[in-house]
């Protein structure tokens, strides 16, 4: 693994309206991605109750929904994974036999003319860092959503964040992380016939 995550880049940046941003994103996933890994898990962090924070969660719901995925999901609306439950939840995953890779994926604050900037970086997350708490980092790669302002009044801002952004945001990561799934398929069964052939 580890030699995987030196050749790739340090962090890439895509704007979620981009032409093309579907398919441009599953280039970066199959970049940072190890799909062959036995013990894939997505961690989608955040809680329903905060529009803003909203981005995990959502992304985590409609992961679930798309039955051609067939990793580990962690964290959806109906069961979010939260500052309540990301020590508990992360010590469970990281002392299970198999080893999980995991991709942490949330909302954060950034600069105005960043919002809408998807980040897709090797390392962990570090959850709730925006509203100053204090939670153990998460993920071997990590995908951040910047969904408003930082800087003042965090818990307001992310609390009074437009829900389609999120909404629209989390429907891009989601739908460019199946395209990424398949085209690693795609890629591995022609690698396979060719081999056979």
């Amino acid at each position: 693994m580890t030699s995987q995550l030196n050749s790739i880049p340090q962090v890439s940046t895509i704007y979620y309206k981009e032409t093309g941003v579907i398919w441009r994103l599953s280039n970066y996933f199959l970049e940072y991605i190890p799909f062959d890994h036995t013990n894939l898990v997505f961690c989608c962090i955040g809680t329903d109750r905060s529009t803003g924070d909203a981005l995990g969660p959502m992304t985590g719901s409609f992961l679930t929904q798309l039955v051609s995925f067939p990793f580990e999901i962690v964290g959806t609306l109906d069961n979010p994974l939260h500052a309540l439950n990301l020590e508990e939840t992360t010590n469970t995953l990281y002392n299970s036999p198999d080893k999980p890779f995991i991709v942490a994926i949330d909302a954060c604050l950034g600069n105005a003319n960043n919002i809408g900037e998807i980040i897709i970086h090797p390392g962990p997350l570090y959850p709730g860092k925006a509203v100053k708490k204090d939670l153990p980092p998460i993920g071997e790669i990590s995908i951040k959503a910047i969904v408003n302002i930082g800087g003042f009044m965090e818990y307001n801002v992310l609390q009074s964040t437009r829900l389609n952004l999120t909404f629209e945001m989390g429907k891009v990561i989601s739908r460019s992380l199946l395209l990424a799934w398949h085209r690693y398929n795609l890629k591995n069964n022609s690698n396979y016939n060719t081999n056979k052939n």
